[in-house]
């Protein structure tokens, strides 16, 4: 089977330490999470972005996130108190943008849909953004921090080219999605921290691609479901793998042969990303909580011998929030 091809990286996959095994359930402010204040209003009002009576932008933007992308919320969750609202509408923003693909049935409405999002982010950087919740606080983030345009052009671009249900060619196709989307989200995070450090976005780079190709992973089961499969095809050519393999849930030793080749190529770009971690500067830690996440899959999807449709692997981890606290507190990542 594949778990006994395990040799360097993976004979012990301690990819963030020890310590971390069987904590307590989190307590405290995990359990009922403060909604944020919402930043001092200097362009387009509230009452105009959500409508009369509705909830605030800020708070919008914190729901759809801890709605959509749990994990992102709970990250955002422990960054320093003044970039927690630019992070929670910039990681909204990507929830949007994440979403359309799902929720349209015809190409052209994605297109859209991305088109709407293009022209959102031209009139913020105009000062001029559109009644919308999620523009407003992408607008005052780019105003508070001074973002980069080019990175968010970059997430609307590779989303918008992700639109056509067509599996990668090869893993450095899923690679080069996972750096225009993942990594940008990473190195805009930065900016927000007020990071600027070529260190900090190498391991931003390799972070976003372990989480690119750990995303792919556990999505498979659910693209399985609605008869896609967008695993590299190379990969799967190379063990003699067919995507009516993973429709059918084969769990036979080429199909986890697969699974762990694509497994590996994310334990090494995190094994990169943590080579550069006494030179990246300690502020920028926060901003890579998401290994936490992306350490426990892989963890997981070891101990099951890479049978990617183990129903362990869809259980959510409870105790998520308090393993990033620690690793926050232990100022690593």
């Amino acid at each position: 089977m594949a778990a006994s091809m395990l040799s360097a990286p993976w004979s012990a996959l301690r990819l963030g330490g020890t310590g971390l095994c069987r904590p307590r359930p989190p307590r405290g402010p995990w359990v009922h999470a403060r909604l944020l204040p919402r930043p001092v209003e200097n362009g387009r009002s509230v009452a105009a972005a959500s409508g009369a009576g509705g909830p605030g932008t800020a708070e919008y933007c914190l729901e759809l996130l801890r709605k959509r992308d749990y994990e992102s919320y709970l990250c955002s969750l422990l960054l320093p108190a003044e970039s927690r609202s630019s992070a929670f509408a910039l990681r909204a923003f990507n929830v949007e943008l994440a979403q359309v693909k799902d929720l349209v049935s015809e190409k052209t409405i994605g297109l859209m849909r991305m088109q709407f999002w293009r022209k959102t982010v031209e009139d913020i950087y105009c000062d001029n953004p559109p009644h919308q919740p999620v523009a407003i606080e992408l607008w005052k983030a780019v105003r508070r921090h001074n973002l980069t345009k080019r990175w968010l052009m970059k997430i609307i671009d590779e989303r918008e080219n992700n639109l056509d249900d067509k599996a990668y060619h090869n893993i450095q196709e899923l690679e080069n999605y996972a750096e225009n989307t993942q990594s940008s989200l990473l190195y805009l995070t930065l900016e927000i921290l007020g990071i600027k450090d070529l260190h900090a976005d190498h391991a931003a780079s390799h972070i976003g691609k372990a989480q690119g190709i750990v995303t792919c992973l556990r999505a498979t089961p659910y693209h399985g479901g609605r008869r896609k499969v967008f695993l590299p095809m190379d990969i799967c050519m190379l063990h003699g793998v067919s995507q009516e393999d993973f429709l059918r849930r084969n769990q036979n030793k080429n199909v986890r042969d697969v699974i762990y080749d694509i497994a590996s190529q994310a334990h090494l770009h995190l094994k990169h990303a943590r080579s550069f971690h006494k030179s990246v500067p300690v502020k920028a830690f926060p901003a890579f909580l998401q290994t936490v996440s992306l350490e426990d899959y892989l963890k997981k999807i070891q101990r099951v011998d890479f049978d990617i449709f183990h129903p362990s692997l869809q259980e959510k981890n409870t105790l998520l929030p308090l393993s990033l606290y620690i690793q926050s507190w232990r100022k690593r990542y």
